[in-house]
């Protein structure tokens, strides 16, 4: 993808802080960060989100972001931190090249996940279960 930036930075085309890189992976710090320090975690292997990124790189993907996360906890003394990744434009994706972000958090720092948390009808807890359970049969 030539004119993906997660592959221009992977190739050195573009300016990057970056705060680790092996054959398989590439780690940089957000330009636009939640909290300074917020870092990216981004396969080297042009993949479009996590569906698409092959299973040989999760293990890269994993090691590589618990090493950065290491880092951010002992380096800037974090009270905690999120890990997550966006997928597809509805979920807030805006970079098409699969990465996983590492983001400090700290006590009273304001961020916080509105959720409306769901029920499940009678029935159907069980129901989505046999459904995706099925789907995972096809695996």
């Amino acid at each position: 993808m030539n004119d993906c930036i997660f592959c221009r930075i992977i190739r050195h085309e573009i300016p990057a802080e970056i705060l680790f890189e092996d054959d398989h992976v590439i780690s940089i710090l957000d330009i636009n960060p939640i909290h300074y320090g917020h870092s990216l975690v981004i396969p080297k292997r042009h993949c479009k989100d996590f569906l698409e990124l092959p299973p040989e790189c999760y293990g890269s993907v994993l090691t590589a972001a618990h090493r950065v996360t290491r880092a951010l906890v002992n380096g800037l003394r974090l009270d905690g931190y999120n890990l997550f990744t966006n997928n597809g434009r509805i979920a807030g994706q805006s970079v098409f090249h699969f990465h996983l972000h590492v983001t400090p958090r700290y006590a009273n720092d304001n961020i916080r996940f509105v959720l409306e948390l769901k029920k499940y009808a009678a029935g159907e807890l069980e129901r989505t279960a046999e459904l995706l359970r099925a789907e995972l049969q096809k695996d």
